[in-house]
């Protein structure tokens, strides 16, 4: 496990996950010859649209046809290419499945899947198009790596180290601008936990963009007197497990906290961890099994409990 050493703070700046992946898309197309971008006919939403504009040679228009387009994926990396597969969280993970499992994973190819529009804000489009249990299918398809990045920064180095790497990667990303808490200068490694603030009292593993709203959450525990120690989880799998019982048994007492089902994400894999190398008390913070709706973000935030609040209070019920 890393230990960051600035105390990570949440300021103002701002910035696009969707952003960052179309500019480091173009990036990749740059430095790597294998590097081709497919599209699901969402590329002005997922922010691929800067491939089809600035290398329209390295981008294919694969239309409404997910199943298809796993197909392609599939046979252009058994050919030494490197596939980038574009569109909504939703459809990427359920639509087509059944061609992920057999022509991907199971031969383990290097096809990359950037499941957009992940977690309850997507701009009010609803439970049909709010993808909430994708960590938890991706976790458990065998030779799949899952990548759940916090910011823009860190979408950034971990598409880097995606493409870098051996066999099927899901990375999953959000919509909308959020703060940036990473230094420009950050390195990804898959596979590793990073403490992103030092504490004492309570150990809070987070991922994806959740982690900014843990981080607010020990803001509001240290002003009374609480200690948290916050550890941001960017690969759900391979999962740190024992830089997990670490940093639990370093309070004894744990939140896990995500904008995704408590059934099979974050929550379940650190419980899991945890049951066999260091069983200890702890709260699961994350979306109860049910679907969510149209709203404003911070209204759904709320109704369904992961605001830094709402962390804060599953600390407070350990304490």
């Amino acid at each position: 496990m890393t230990t960051l050493h600035l105390p990570l703070t949440v300021g103002d700046a701002l910035a696009a996950q969707r952003d960052a992946f179309g500019d480091t898309l173009v990036e990749l197309i740059d430095r790597d010859e294998r590097v081709y971008v497919l599209d699901g006919d969402l590329a002005n939403s997922t922010k691929a649209d800067k491939i089809s504009r600035e290398r329209p040679e390295r981008f294919l228009q694969m239309g409404i046809a997910e199943q298809n387009m796993m197909g392609v994926a599939a046979g252009m990396a058994s050919c030494g290419l490197v596939p980038w597969l574009s569109s909504f969280a939703c459809f990427l993970v359920n639509r087509d499945l059944d061609q992920l499992r057999v022509v991907v994973a199971q031969p383990n190819l290097p096809v990359k899947i950037a499941g957009a529009y992940s977690g309850l804000l997507t701009g009010k489009t609803g439970k049909t198009h709010q993808e909430v249990s994708d960590l938890s299918v991706m976790r458990a398809m065998p030779n799949m790596t899952v990548l759940s990045p916090a910011d823009a920064v860190e979408v950034r180095a971990a598409m880097i180290a995606a493409n870098d790497s051996d066999g099927p990667v899901y990375i999953r990303l959000t919509r909308d601008p959020e703060t940036v808490v990473f230094p420009s200068d950050y390195t990804f490694e898959i596979g590793r936990a990073i403490v992103v603030r030092e504490g004492s009292d309570v150990t809070i593993f987070s991922t994806g963009a959740q982690t900014v709203r843990c981080l607010q959450a020990a803001d509001l525990l240290a002003k009374s007197g609480v200690s948290a120690h916050v550890v941001h989880v960017p690969t759900i799998k391979p999962l740190d497990a024992e830089a997990i019982a670490e940093a639990a048994a370093r309070t004894g007492r744990v939140v896990t906290a995500e904008d995704h089902t408590i059934i099979g994400g974050l929550g379940g894999a650190v419980a899991e961890a945890l049951g066999e190398l260091q069983p200890t008390p702890m709260r699961r913070v994350g979306i109860r099994d049910t679907f969510g709706e149209s709203a404003a973000n911070e209204d759904l935030l709320e109704k369904y409990g992961i605001t830094a609040e709402h962390v804060a209070n599953a600390a407070r019920d350990l304490l």
